[in-house]
């Protein structure tokens, strides 16, 4: 089993975050200092730090309504990174990114293979957001917007976009390219000044005060695995 696999499915970190670790040279397999892509084997000691992996705890996944100014990393020497923000009492790392000029939606657990699943090309997921620009929006936007604009050197893919009032629209995206949605906003003229995300899936903001955060309910959950086994086959 490769290494970043491994250690995510133990719980201790994702797979990015595992990489981020490898690059520093934190990991050990045997007494060996760890290069990318190894493999672990059974019987093989796995350090981070010169310390073995704790056991992996009982999983946790909760959502969190991230303010502005909050950064969606686990790097503890980030300020206002969002792992001091929620200040869990164990180890949990996002699902995903949210921009720290954005606010909104965005869970977190210490299950490395949901975050593998969910990220994974982002496999048709949905997630809803509710914008606001700096001028009244116009039916060719919201035209070209669904249709799709080119940003990064590709066309996003089609997607649904809704008027709610003269400066604000709701969109649905199942991609999530870098701030996809002020790049697109921005070709067309506009300048995003709030962003939110109000929906990921099956999981949906309300009720969530902004800085708070609460854990799925076993119906969330279940409704939740249920549509990333079925994105799986």
């Amino acid at each position: 089993m490769r290494i970043n696999k491994y250690i995510s499915e133990t719980g201790y970190c994702s797979r990015r975050e595992t990489d981020r670790l490898i690059e520093a040279k934190r990991i050990t397999i045997n007494g060996v200092i760890c290069e990318p892509g190894v493999t672990v084997s059974p019987g093989d000691v796995v350090f981070i730090d010169g310390k073995s992996i704790p056991k992996k705890a009982e999983p946790v996944y909760i959502a969190l309504n991230k303010p502005v100014g909050i950064t969606c990393t686990a790097a503890k020497h980030v300020e206002g990174n969002i792992m001091d923000f929620v200040n869990y009492p164990s180890r949990i790392f996002p699902i995903g990114r949210l921009d720290k000029a954005s606010e909104g939606l965005i869970l977190l657990t210490n299950d490395g293979d949901i975050v593998n699943r969910i990220m994974r090309s982002e496999n048709g997921h949905e997630k809803e957001y509710v914008v606001t620009v700096d001028k009244p929006i116009t039916e060719e936007f919201i035209q070209d917007m669904s249709n799709g604009v080119e940003i990064l050197r590709t066309k996003t893919k089609p997607c649904h976009v809704f008027r709610i009032n003269d400066y604000q629209f709701r969109i649905i995206l199942t991609q999530g390219l870098n701030r996809q949605i002020r790049r697109m906003s921005k070709v067309l003229g506009y300048k995003v000044v709030r962003l939110e995300r109000i929906r990921i899936m099956n999981i949906h903001i309300e009720g969530i005060e902004e800085g708070e955060w609460r854990d799925l309910t076993d119906e969330e959950l279940y409704t939740l695995l249920s549509q990333l086994k079925e994105s799986a086959t």
